[in-house]
């Protein structure tokens, strides 16, 4: 038995094993290497996921950028606000129903993807896998949210 103030003999790396640190530390890593690619153009990670939507189609409301992106209204409303500060998106109400708010691309937002191309390139060969390796974790880690989010 360990005495007081000194640690156990036998302790299990219990952290190391955990799911939950190794998705959080991959995450981070993830982040960090996106924010080196982002800085330049001026964007955070969570403004990127916007743009990443509105690249795929737009206009879109607000609604569903936050179901697409899991984002609550009051986390997305801000990044939403930046964005349109930055001169990269717009807000404006539907004319066929004044409860939803449209986001759309400007030409400076639009412009914009160009520059970001070759971030998954990049960030493929930072990790080490393939092409075919990143879309199976991908694909794996996406079932795995998904399973646990229904367990709930």
């Amino acid at each position: 038995m360990a005495s007081r103030g000194s640690a156990p003999q036998h302790v299990a790396p219990l952290l190391d094993e955990q799911i939950c640190f190794a998705l959080y530390n991959a995450s981070r890593a993830m982040t960090a290497r996106y924010r080196e690619l982002l800085e330049p153009l001026g964007l955070t990670y969570p403004q990127y996921l916007v743009m990443l939507v509105l690249w795929e189609s737009e206009p879109v409301t607000v609604s569903h950028l936050g179901a697409r992106l899991q984002l609550d209204s009051g986390t997305l409303s801000p990044l939403l606000r930046r964005l349109e500060t930055a001169g990269l998106v717009t807000r404006n109400r539907s004319v066929n129903d004044e409860r939803s708010v449209l986001v759309s691309l400007t030409p400076a937002g639009d412009e914009l993807r160009a520059q970001t191309t070759r971030f998954p390139e990049l960030v493929c060969g930072a990790s080490g896998l393939s092409v075919e390796a990143i879309g199976a974790l991908r694909d794996q880690v996406f079932a795995f949210a998904d399973n646990v989010r229904s367990s709930v």
